[in-house]
């Protein structure tokens, strides 16, 4: 499992083994389903950034491409258009390089502050991408943690140890189903390893 996202999969502010994708490394451990994983999430990344890696992480096996990306460009109001087709082409590079492996884009959403046409055009958007482009689509990942003083850091935008638990269960149903399918397909793995992400 190849996670590639921004500082919400890299887990800024927490130790590795917090980070959500860790989280879900321990689920799918559980679970019977124990694959290799790899946290490839950078903090400050937008899609553009995303989609520059993604020749160079695609040089490993991937059985599984979980897409996190596009809260950046959100953050920053940058073009719904551009994000969109740095996305597609994210995609369109995985199936290029990997195409029996499975691709899960995670749902995000933009700030409301950037008024109702931005948000719902950024909301839209990754329905419609995963549509087109024939992949699955994960629930929000930070749904019933966004806002939520409890559950995240000081900033008020990443998640704390316990809101990590939370975006990797609204996760799991998604990826869970994935994984079940390609444990046939790939036979399975020995462990399951929680890589580290860069952050910054």
């Amino acid at each position: 499992m190849l996670f590639v996202g921004t500082s919400l999969t890299a887990g800024l502010g927490l130790d590795p083994d917090d980070a959500y994708p860790a989280v879900i490394a321990r689920m799918a451990d559980s679970a019977g389903l124990p694959f290799e994983l790899v946290n490839a999430g950078v903090s400050g990344e937008t899609s553009a950034g995303a989609l520059r890696r993604t020749e160079w992480l695609l040089r490993g096996d991937v059985d599984v491409f979980v897409l996190e990306t596009g809260a950046n460009d959100g953050l920053r109001g940058l073009d719904v258009d551009s994000t969109r087709a740095n996305i597609e082409r994210i995609v369109r590079a995985v199936k290029a390089a990997r195409p029996d492996a499975a691709v899960l884009l995670v749902q995000m959403e933009a700030p409301p502050n950037l008024g109702a046409r931005y948000t719902t055009r950024f909301r839209e958007m990754f329905p419609a991408i995963a549509e087109a482009e024939g992949v699955r689509l994960a629930p929000f990942l930070l749904d019933g943690v966004a806002g939520k003083g409890a559950l995240n850091q000081n900033d008020g935008i990443h998640p704390n140890v316990q809101g990590a638990e939370r975006a990797a269960a609204n996760l799991w149903p998604a990826l869970r189903s994935v994984l079940e399918e390609r444990r046939g397909a790939v036979g399975g793995a020995a462990t399951t390893a929680a890589g580290a992400g860069s952050a910054r």
